[in-house]
């Protein structure tokens, strides 16, 4: 992770990084994101270069961690994340409703998601869906919950799964 850890992190134009009681606050178009500096890390702001140093080598984990959160953070505030979700079997669909995500996945009843605060989530057709947002790990865990309703089966491929997922098929029984 040290490697990691030493690279040197570009500030693009139109975004502010500062460090601030031991809090890094990125701003930038797309809004604001905050993440607490993890123990034994310190950060240096030389024009618009970032460098992470570690207080010993017991911190070298976190020095990468550090990095990779503070990258993801300057990402998300000038590009943002997305993941699409597309969901397969007979009467399966997305329905977005405000703030609500319904989805019919062949249970009794329809399952109701509330979207939290920060993600938008676009219907693009019945039966898919593309979950947005400046926040990699609040887009990740809420597009993972997502999945988790209706997770694909692997001998028909019915359920929910990412776009770009590819799903191990099994041989069903062999006629005798």
């Amino acid at each position: 992770m040290s490697r990691i850890g030493k690279r040197i992190i570009t500030i693009p134009a139109g975004v502010t990084v500062e460090e601030k009681d031991n809090i890094v606050t990125v701003k930038g178009p797309k809004g604001e994101l905050t993440q607490p500096m993890l123990k034994g890390i310190s950060m240096n702001i030389e024009g618009s270069e970032i460098k992470l140093e570690r207080a010993s080598e017991e911190y070298k984990a976190n020095h990468g961690t550090m990095n990779a959160l503070i990258t993801n953070m300057i990402i998300g505030v000038t590009e943002g994340y997305q993941k699409g979700l597309e969901i397969i079997g007979v009467g399966y669909r997305f329905n977005v409703q405000g703030k609500k995500l319904v989805i019919n996945a062949g249970y009794s009843h329809p399952v109701n998601m509330d979207i939290p605060e920060g993600i938008t989530v676009e219907s693009v057709s019945n039966t898919e869906i593309t979950v947005k947002g400046i926040d990699k790990v609040l887009v990740g865990e809420f597009a993972a919950n997502i999945r988790k309703v209706r997770k694909p089966e692997p001998y028909k491929g019915k359920g929910i799964r990412y776009k770009d997922e590819h799903i191990r098929r099994k041989e069903g029984k062999k006629a005798a």
